[in-house]
């Protein structure tokens, strides 16, 4: 009984997306399942970025790079030489990885604003290099043949799989998260945070752990960017690299409470819900990103450690299920 109290940060966020992958199959609707896959994505892709972010306090403006990355090479593996999801799915998280270290190696001995700015520019240069290599189809992309969604019953029964395995990498994002945030390294990555030279002082070797924290938060989005244009048939420069995307996930994360477990969970079901009212008012439709920087804005001002650290501040008791 010990034992389980002590993961209850790990069992309630589990518990959460459990019953999220669970709702649509309860309610047998197609519509509540492409609203699930949406929140799980969010819930997978924030839960990464958490890593660096929450974890070290390194701001990345450019982390859709890698979702881009994974799902061109990916799709690539996937349509041109005929290998399965499973196998592309792997192979995209490797190279977002591999991606991730030689970036990490460049650009983490940067810090604060200097460190934003590259990665804003990593994105804008690896989106440019995309849309000029004809191995990835240039500025059109690649549209994947519809032979493929054969060989896994049709495409109706493809897109119910690739919701089932977007529910297994939120899951695998939050457990590694989890172990992340538990662990010495993850000691490590905190203190990082709080004072970086009193880190190293204290024997973080800090380039190093910084590094590797980004290719852990770099390979489940390299993954969920296979799975994002396996399901939508087809990927191009424009969609795979959008800047706004990593300024929302940005927004999740610290919404819910970065350096939080269930923090980029909840910031994922708030953001994507007014996200779902934003996009299909009259009135904000068109100014929805300056909504979301207002958003941010307001959270680094009054709330900076989220609503889950709101929660442990007000309720002691909540400090051991919100770790």
């Amino acid at each position: 009984m010990k034992n389980w109290r002590n993961h209850l940060g790990l069992i309630v966020p589990l518990l959460v997306v459990v019953g999220l992958a669970l709702w649509p199959a309860l309610t047998d609707s197609v519509s509540n399942r492409e609203n699930a896959f949406t929140i799980l994505k969010a819930i997978a892709l924030a839960s990464s970025l958490n890593i660096l972010l929450g974890y070290t306090g390194y701001v990345s403006f450019g982390h859709i790079v890698f979702f881009g990355f994974g799902g061109y090479v990916g799709l690539y593996f996937l349509n041109e030489q005929g290998w399965s999801i499973w196998t592309s799915l792997v192979i995209a998280g490797i190279s977002s990885g591999v991606l991730a270290y030689l970036l990490g190696k460049a650009i983490l001995r940067l810090r604060g604003a200097y460190f934003a700015l590259a990665t804003i520019g990593i994105n804008e240069a690896v989106k440019a290099f995309v849309n000029n290599f004809d191995l990835f189809g240039g500025p059109i992309g690649m549209t994947l043949n519809f032979k493929v969604y054969k060989e896994y019953g049709g495409a109706a029964e493809a897109l119910s799989m690739a919701f089932y395995i977007m529910a297994g990498l939120a899951i695998a994002a939050i457990i590694v998260s989890y172990l992340v945030r538990i662990s010495k390294f993850g000691l490590g990555l905190l203190a990082i945070r709080e004072n970086e030279d009193a880190a190293e002082v204290m024997g973080v070797v800090a380039p190093n752990a910084k590094t590797w924290a980004y290719v852990l938060s770099a390979i489940i989005p390299g993954m969920v960017g296979v799975l994002f244009f396996f399901k939508n048939g087809n990927v191009e420069p424009h969609g795979a690299f959008p800047l706004h995307a990593s300024i929302e996930l940005l927004v999740m994360v610290m919404l819910g409470g970065q350096g939080t477990v269930l923090g980029p969970i909840l910031g994922a079901f708030a953001y994507q819900g007014m996200r779902g009212y934003l996009v299909t008012s009259d009135f904000f439709k068109d100014i929805q990103l300056s909504v979301s920087g207002a958003i941010l804005l307001i959270i680094v001002l009054f709330i900076p450690a989220g609503a889950v650290g709101w929660l442990r501040h007000r309720f002691a008791p909540l400090r051991r299920i919100l770790p």
